[in-house]
């Protein structure tokens, strides 16, 4: 059994997309000309395959790399060596052993292809799998030259068939007219559950958490001058599949928010600092987000494994025997059994956790 660490750095994981972005990635990670390609991505924590056709030749792209003490180990390694020490046991028992999400950072420069994608029920039914792919989003800036905004359900649903001729012929115009433009800024929080049509707009960066999955249908077959093949389209599917996994309903803007947008709140932390709840089973229970400000020092307790990314500040992080120095947009994994963290300095922080697996809660997955 492989010896687990009180905690790990996550070493960068840009991965390949479809669409362009990345230029501000490309900054964090101090590329001496930052720039804009088809790695818009970096995935943060992930045990998770990315879905794209003709990369074979990277079998392993989108899995975590983790470092400790200048050694670096495949997340999926690290899990399948020690899963009750790294989620516990309540969380093998109803997960598996699986971390139970996958997070991103997220880095548009163009506005992304109008998609949806499964429910838990479709899933189950159409793709043999206990998760679907609900997403909560929170944005952390958009690029001074944007208006940042991101389609999010439909604002005048169409009839099923009429939207199925619209995506046959890549009528654009009918497609897009389905939608309004929703404004975002940086704090905003909200959630994308499965079977609700979407699109995040240009120059949007955010942290993207989401079932682990890279389930999705793309009703717009072209993007920043690159044409999605087939298979890239409807998951190999034919559009009658596609159009199945859409929720034809009707929102306006203010629907949206109240249904999808997220209201924080309080939850205990020692020491002088903030601890909020966003994303919590008010409005899914497939994973949790929490928001943290350390004004000085402060200790959050948790009783699962969680990822810190650390938004803005630095100071230091101590889980168990090990201290880590952080500054803006690093991202820390702690394992289940070491439950307190010590934070020093100035900074705000996201925590993002798996469902809740005490008693009555976390649905149980494959």
């Amino acid at each position: 059994m492989m010896k687990l660490a009180d905690g790990y750095r996550i070493a960068p994981n840009r991965v390949w997309r479809s669409y362009l972005g990345g230029r501000t990635l490309d900054h964090i990670s101090g590329a001496e000309r930052p720039e804009d390609s088809h790695f818009p991505e970096d995935w943060l924590l992930s045990d998770t395959l990315a879905r794209n056709p003709g990369r074979n030749e990277f079998p392993e792209e989108g899995i975590s790399k983790l470092e400790n003490e200048g050694h670096v180990i495949s997340f999926t390694t690290l899990l399948n060596s020690n899963p009750e020490e790294l989620f516990g046991p309540d969380h093998c028992r109803k997960l598996g052993t699986r971390a139970g999400f996958l997070l991103k950072y997220l880095d548009s420069s163009i506005r992304l292809h109008i998609q949806c994608h499964p429910s838990v029920p479709f899933a189950k039914k159409y793709l043999n799998s206990d998760c679907g792919k609900t997403e909560g989003y929170y944005i952390l800036g958009v690029r001074p030259e944007c208006q940042g905004y991101l389609y999010l359900g439909f604002q005048r649903a169409p009839q099923p068939e009429r939207f199925k001729t619209a995506v046959a012929s890549q009528d654009s115009q009918s497609i897009l007219a389905c939608f309004d433009k929703i404004s975002v800024k940086r704090g905003d929080c909200f959630i994308v559950p499965g079977g609700v049509p979407h699109a995040i707009g240009e120059g949007v960066f955010m942290v993207e958490m989401m079932e682990p999955t890279d389930f999705a249908v793309r009703v717009e077959f072209e993007r920043g001058g690159y044409v999605l093949p087939e298979s890239a389209r409807f998951m190999g599917r034919g559009i009658d599949f596609a159009m199945s996994m859409f929720e034809f309903q009707s929102r306006t803007i203010e629907r949206v928010k109240q249904d999808f947008f997220i209201t924080p709140r309080t939850l205990p932390v020692s020491g002088n600092g903030i601890r909020e709840s966003l994303i919590d089973a008010r409005k899914t229970d497939r994973f949790r987000l929490e928001r943290i400000v350390v004004k000085s020092e402060a200790a959050v307790l948790h009783n699962s494994f969680r990822v810190f990314i650390v938004l803005e500040g630095a100071g230091e992080m101590v889980c168990g025997n090990t201290r880590f120095t952080v500054r803006q947009y690093d991202r820390i994994m702690v394992p289940y059994r070491t439950r307190e963290v010590r934070f020093s300095g100035k900074m705000e922080l996201l925590a993002a956790l798996p469902p809740d697996t005490a008693d009555g809660g976390g649905a149980r997955r494959k």
